[in-house]
């Protein structure tokens, strides 16, 4: 029985490595790299909007922003700039997709908008990269 326990472990172990190894892309900021990845799934109806037009919204607006990432700020939290200002965006690590971006790339964010008090952040669905 325990040989057995033991070999079933031993393959599921092998059997998850290659999810594991798989999962690349990210922000790469020359003060810390991230690796992430994304899946598909839905993509909600959105309109490009400056980060200005972005802070007059409502709370909650499905929302697409393009402009650069200038640097990450914490875990999942960048900084974002377009020509009328930046914001704080939230790029969780599904959600990158393969890609890697540096704060020379022109991006496009799409995602949910979220305000508080004086705060404006946008919650990132979908990163694209633009040529």
């Amino acid at each position: 029985m325990m040989k057995k326990s033991a070999t079933l472990l031993t393959l599921l172990v092998f059997a998850a490595s290659p999810v594991f190894a798989a999962q690349q892309g990210g922000f790469i900021d020359p003060d810390s790299p991230v690796v992430q990845a994304k899946r598909g799934g839905y993509q909600a109806e959105s309109q490009v909007v400056t980060v200005k037009q972005a802070g007059e919204m409502k709370d909650d607006s499905w929302i697409t922003v393009r402009g650069k990432l200038e640097k990450q700020t914490g875990d999942e939290d960048y900084l974002f700039r377009d020509a009328s200002g930046t914001m704080k965006v939230e790029i969780d690590h599904k959600r990158w997709n393969g890609l890697t971006i540096t704060p020379k790339d022109t991006v496009e964010l799409t995602g949910e908008l979220d305000k508080d008090f004086n705060a404006v952040e946008l919650d990132v669905k979908q990163v694209r990269k633009l040529p």
